[in-house]
Formats: C-alpha cells, sequence, structure tokens
C-alpha cells in the first residue's frame, strides 16, 4: 500500500484556515469538517501545489491494492506531532497515492486555536502573597517530581482565604487542598514500611502512654516521615500541632492526610514569609490551649514563642531541637541566661549527625540537583562551602560521580580531613569564576556574597544544604534589571525543598526525637536544669539497635570477662560521652 508522509515547515495559522473538504481525501488523518467548523470557502494550500515535483524521484510501496479512502476519519494528531523540516533545505518528499513521491511544499505552520488558548492561560489571582512568593511563582510549583505530588494547579486562591472541614467537620487547620487526603495516606503508609524504629516503639509503648498530656507543638518540615512520627506521638498520648519549618517542603497531600485524620497543621508548600509566621502564631495561638513541648527544626517556633509570649515560654517543659541552626540558637540563650526551660540538643546526638547529616545528605544532593537541573555531574567542578557533616556527605557523593570537588573550611581540623579525604582546600574567591556548582552547608551567613554571585560564569548552580536561608544572599539579587525565572528552593534547603530524603534516615532522627519528648516530659524535677543537654549515650544507642534488624545484622555480646576487662556494662553504654564515632 502507498503511504502519505507530510514533511513540511508550517507558518503558524489557525486550523481554519484549511478546508477539510479538500484535505480529506488526501490523508486519512484529516478530522471533518463539522467536527472542527472549518471555513470550506478558502484555497487549500495542499492542492494549490503541484502535485509532482520535477525532480521527483519514483519510489513504489507495497504492491497490495490502494485503500479505500476512510469514510470516518480520525482525528487530526496534535501540533507538536505536525511540525517537520523545511522540504526545500533538506530535500524531504511525500508520497503520493500512485506511488510517486513529489517534493514537500512549503506550508503554513499549524497552531491549534484551543492550543493556543492553553498556552495563554496564565493564574490571574495572585491573593494573599508578599514579594518572594509573586517574584517566583513557578519557584513553588511541583513543575518537576521534586518532593511532593502536590498540584500546582489553577486555584491560586491563599489557603488563608479558604474555609476548609475535614470529614468530621473539624476546621482547626490551614492547608492547600484537604481533598488530597487519600493519596497523603497513601504516601504515609508507605513511608511507616521504611521506619522500623519508629514504628517498633509506637507498638512497645502505646500501651503505657508515656506523653499523656503533653501538648507537643512542633515546627519541622511536613512531609510523611514527619506524618509518622507525629502520629506516633499522638499513639503515645500526646496532643499535636503542627506548623512547617520550610515554606517549599511541606507536601500538601500529607499536610491534608494529617488534618483529615485530627491534627491541626498550618501549613502549605509555596507560602510567603508573611503566610510563614502567620501559620507558627496559629499553631501556638490557641484559646485554652497551653502548650507543654517544644519540638523544633531551626529554632523558629522557639524564637516566636519567646519573643512573643513570654509567659507562655516559661511554662515549656522541654524543647527538642534538631539542627544547628536552632541548637546555636539556644546556647546563645543559655549563654546570655535567658533560657528558662531544659532543651534537648538532638542534632548532635551521634544517630542524628551521622546518619541524618552524613549518609542522608550523600544520597539527597544529588537527587534534588538532578531532579531540578538534569545535570551531569561527571567532570564538573564543584566547590562545597563547609566540611561538616553534611559536606562530608556530599563531597563523597560528587567524588563518586566524578566530579572535580573543592572545599572551603575555616575550622583546621575539618580542612585537615577534607585534605585527608584527597579534596582541594581553598578559598572560595580563588575558584569561584571557574567551578560550575556552588554548595554550602555550613550554618552561617553571607557565605556566598553579591560579589561572587556576579563572578560566576554564566550557567553557575548555586545551592545550599545547611537548614537556614541566610547562606547565599539572594536578597541582593531582588533588583529591576535581573529577571526571575523558575528560582528553586530560592536558598532554602535543597533537598527537601526540590526532592526528598531517604525516608529510613528519617526513621532514626524522628525516633530519636521521640525519645527525647519522653525523657524530658517524664523527667524528675531538677534532673535537668535550664541548660541545653545532650541525648544520653544510652538512647543514642538504644536507636540504632532499632534499626539493626532491618539489615539482618547481628550484634557480638561482650562475655562477663571482657565487659570486667573494659569497664562496661554488657548492656551498654560502650563509649564515654566524649567518644567521636
Amino acid at each position: 500500500m502507498s503511504v502519505q508522509v507530510v514533511a513540511a515547515k508550517m507558518a503558524e495559522v489557525e486550523l481554519n484556515d484549511i478546508p477539510t473538504k479538500e484535505l480529506g481525501p488526501v490523508s486519512p488523518v484529516t478530522p471533518k469538517a463539522e467536527d472542527k467548523g472549518l471555513n470550506k470557502n478558502e484555497t487549500n494550500p495542499i492542492a494549490a501545489t503541484p502535485s509532482v515535483a520535477p525532480a521527483a524521484e519514483t519510489v513504489r510501496g507495497d504492491p497490495s491494492p490502494s485503500p479505500t479512502p476512510c469514510p470516518n476519519p480520525v482525528k487530526m494528531p496534535q501540533a507538536s506531532a505536525m511540525k517537520r523540516t523545511d522540504a526545500q533545505q533538506n530535500g524531504e518528499a511525500f508520497l503520493n497515492r500512485d506511488g510517486t513521491v513529489a517534493e514537500a511544499p512549503r506550508m503554513k505552520k499549524i497552531q491549534f486555536a484551543d492550543q493556543k488558548q492553553e498556552f495563554n492561560k496564565r493564574p490571574t489571582k495572585i491573593g494573599r502573597r508578599s514579594l518572594s512568593r509573586s517574584i517566583s511563582q513557578s519557584s513553588t510549583d511541583s513543575y518537576s517530581s521534586a518532593a511532593s505530588y502536590t498540584d500546582s494547579s489553577d486555584d491560586e486562591t491563599s489557603p488563608r482565604d479558604k474555609q476548609q472541614k475535614n470529614s468530621k467537620g473539624n476546621g482547626d487547620f490551614c492547608i492547600k487542598n484537604i481533598k488530597q487526603s487519600d493519596f497523603g495516606r497513601r504516601e504515609i503508609e508507605i513511608a511507616e514500611q521504611e521506619m522500623p524504629a519508629l514504628m517498633a516503639l509506637r507498638k512497645r509503648a502505646q500501651g503505657e502512654k508515656p506523653l499523656a498530656g503533653a501538648k507537643v507543638v512542633g515546627c519541622t518540615h511536613i512531609t510523611a516521615q514527619t506524618a509518622v512520627l507525629m502520629e506516633t506521638l499522638s499513639a503515645l498520648g500526646a496532643q499535636c500541632r503542627w506548623a512547617a519549618c520550610n515554606i517549599y517542603s511541606t507536601q500538601n497531600e500529607v499536610a491534608a492526610a494529617l488534618a483529615e485524620g485530627g491534627f491541626s497543621v498550618f501549613a502549605w508548600k509555596g507560602e510567603s514569609e508573611d503566610d510563614f509566621w502567620w501559620c507558627i502564631d496559629r499553631c501556638v495561638n490557641l484559646e485554652g490551649w497551653q502548650p507543654n513541648m517544644i519540638l523544633d527544626d531551626g529554632g523558629d517556633l522557639t524564637h516566636w514563642i519567646y519573643k512573643k509570649y513570654p509567659n507562655m515560654f516559661k511554662k515549656i517543659k522541654g524543647i527538642v531541637e534538631e539542627s544547628v541552626t536552632g541548637v546555636h540558637r539556644l546556647y546563645q540563650l543559655s549563654k546570655a541566661g535567658k533560657l528558662c526551660v531544659p532543651a534537648m540538643n538532638v542534632n548532635d546526638s551521634v544517630t542524628k549527625q551521622k546518619f541524618d547529616n552524613l549518609y542522608c545528605c550523600r544520597e539527597s544532593i544529588l537527587d534534588g540537583l538532578k531532579r531540578t537541573t538534569d545535570v551531569m555531574f561527571g567532570g564538573k567542578q564543584v566547590v562545597v562551602c563547609g566540611y561538616g557533616e553534611v559536606g562530608k556527605g556530599c563531597c563523597a557523593a560528587l567524588k563518586a560521580m566524578g566530579s572535580i570537588v573543592y572545599v572551603t573550611e575555616i575550622d583546621p581540623i575539618c580542612a585537615l580531613q577534607a585534605c585527608m579525604d584527597g579534596f582541594r582546600l581553598v578559598k572560595l574567591n580563588e575558584v569561584i569564576r571557574q567551578v560550575d556548582i556552588v554548595i554550602t552547608c555550613t550554618g552561617n551567613k553571607n557565605v556566598v556574597v553579591r560579589e561572587y554571585l556576579d563572578r560566576m560564569k554564566n550557567g553557575c548552580i548555586v545551592c545550599n544544604m545547611g537548614h537556614s536561608n541566610t547562606e547565599i544572599d539572594v536578597a541582593s539579587l531582588r533588583t529591576p534589571e535581573l529577571t526571575w525565572e523558575r528560582v528553586r528552593s530560592q536558598g532554602r534547603l535543597l533537598n527537601l525543598s526540590c526532592s526528598t530524603v531517604p525516608t529510613f534516615v528519617l526513621s532514626i532522627t524522628a525516633t530519636t526525637q521521640a525519645l527525647a519528648l519522653i525523657e524530658l516530659y517524664n523527667a524528675p524535677e531538677g534532673r535537668y536544669k535550664q541548660d541545653v543537654y545532650l541525648l544520653p549515650k544510652k538512647m543514642d544507642e538504644y536507636v540504632a539497635s532499632l534499626h539493626l534488624p532491618t539489615f539482618d545484622a547481628h550484634l557480638t555480646e561482650l562475655t562477663d570477662e571482657q565487659a570486667k576487662y573494659l569497664g562496661l556494662n554488657k548492656n551498654g553504654p560502650f563509649k564515654p560521652n566524649y567518644y567521636r564515632y
């Protein structure tokens, strides 16, 4: 059988410029005139051209009889399928029904009217937003598979302007869309399978209810893994109210599932700065509800209560903090004599620092960069600012992918570690013109300032793996002469803003947080003073032991003689507090 192939460059016209009455016999894929409402009085550009070019080459197709024209032609394919190269430039042709080849004529590009309308659709209602929200609309939407199923639909109404209730009629929450709860519930169920220690803790302790009477106010990343933690705390007897510690990391469907489950959650992906503090205040300020425990990530919640509700802060029984930034702020309060409650430094516990900071970042740095940029790492020159646990994880991952990695450091011990691990120690201004990727993970401020940003080569990727958005001077880029296009995370935490992190690692951190809350809440008066404490070593080891069965791992047990020789208890702790793992 003969086949007709149209391969011509087309200019932009509406589809109704071409009559189907004349197109019908030529192509079996032409839509009906009555389906598209075409103008039958216009001349067909295909019929107006010669059927055979002078230099056309004769080609015979399948010797089978020519097919009868289809009485019910199928619909025209999408415009993207109609694009072809210019026949006169590339020598392309089309086949006539008799098998001869004709030079493809120049034809105008077809652009469908409904497709044109779709491309012109743009959300017009901004709602309650700050400049940071509106200046980079696409950076907060889920254009790629980054961190969330979150639907960036045409509904641009701020959640603050919506009145939503769950199936039980409860409306004490503020999220993007309660209708996404079923999908969020499925994500939580999947996360539970990768969080064995937390699920084991829930099973063992829910009968005792060690957190009965605890009123926990939390400010962390609201993800499926955090949801498992919140539901565990609830199963152990606690009441929870929650806000997000990052304006880009919230998984909207998970927040919906928590709200449907009765939790008071105030968070959505793409909050403005004003929304961020509003959510924290709504989380804290509820008439007749006095929190007695704080679970924080970054110190913003602690800072807000300390500054705005000092009387409430004095009644807090304990604070659990899991980030470098938040711990630093707690130590500042303690040093100034203003910390009036005991606090637990979870960040510097061995299980959190080694597993969440090192192993988690070793995987999630690549995931975050790949999802947002599709960059290839082999041969790329990368500078990592900071060689703490996060920096070590980032450098190890990038080196394994074939990148040329430089490190900046202020600490001579960490600097020596970087050198021994095979990385070149430099100052940022020495390599800023040549590197392809800049990654900050110091916990400091103004690590990458405007001067460095101006000196970078075109296409350089700049991102932050520290908790706070202070490391990159993003504010200096908000100037009229610069255009923002899809600026993702905007100086905030790359992995949780642009992708996800391994659930198993978060199981370790979440279990540590839960045990720290139980310890502080149930500690007899006087055990912990108004200061910052590390998690007891015994608890660190317990968290690790809960995760070993996942790997079918078997610990060696000390004999009585061996334990006596080492001066240890057979059941631990096995290392002194000053031991560096």
